[in-house]
């Protein structure tokens, strides 16, 4: 079974002034079950959007989206938070961690949604990623590269089948992002969980045996070429 699979996946946003910009038009693409698999593209190319239309964070206008063997478009909306929860992890590039919360905290919390509080699985994945001392930290009191293992053990919280990182290490000096990404794709491979990276920096992609443009599997039309 892939760990995802979408078919003809569109999207189209209004731009200021009020004409239709498609974003997003992926015929075809599939990632399968454990691979770790990294999309190369461009400031602006729609990579982030990519991401959040797999994770459910945006409703597509077309097309499927089939995770784990489940399409995300049949679902309810509950089901569809339900699915997000229980089998995807999204590593964010500015880490969206909520900053009245301790490192463990941020941890159980995102097991809440999911499957259930484990406290001894979220101080593990938290000893894995260097920060058994600091579980009663807030993240102001964290470094920035600190700040993005908390991310990293909280994606994977819930052991997930999909990870979802985007441009994971973005903010990150390249001594902490060599590391940070070191235990991604580490972390990962332990959980058996496939990973979707998206970053534009060579030292990051060139660490993935398989990379990706994603201008070869993104087609979106302009809206000139529609009316055509």
């Amino acid at each position: 079974m892939s760990a995802l699979e979408i078919s003809d996946l569109q999207k189209t946003f209004l731009s200021p002034e009020g004409l239709p910009q498609p974003v997003i038009h992926v015929s075809a693409f599939e990632l399968a079950e454990h691979n770790q698999v990294a999309l190369r593209g461009g400031s602006g190319s729609g990579k982030t959007t990519f991401l959040n239309l797999i994770a459910g964070i945006l409703k597509p206008d077309a097309g499927m989206i089939k995770i784990a063997g489940r399409e995300m478009s049949a679902l309810s909306e509950s089901e569809r938070d339900r699915l997000r929860a229980t089998t995807i992890g999204y590593i964010f590039q500015t880490f969206n961690l909520l900053q009245g919360y301790t490192c463990l905290e941020n941890v159980l919390l995102g097991m809440s949604f999911g499957p259930g509080v484990d406290r001894e699985f979220a101080k593990a994945l938290l000893k894995r990623v260097g920060l058994s001392d600091r579980l009663k930290h807030y993240p102001r009191q964290l470094s920035t590269g600190q700040q993005q293992r908390v991310a990293v053990a909280r994606a994977l919280a819930n052991r997930p089948k999909l990870v979802l990182a985007d441009e994971p290490t973005g903010n990150l000096d390249q001594a902490n992002a060599r590391e940070v990404l070191g235990l991604i794709r580490e972390t990962c491979g332990e959980n058996r969980a496939a990973l979707l990276l998206v970053s534009h920096d060579r030292e990051v992609l060139g660490q993935f045996e398989s990379v990706k443009e994603f201008h070869q599997i993104n087609h979106p039309v302009t809206a000139r070429e529609a009316a055509r």
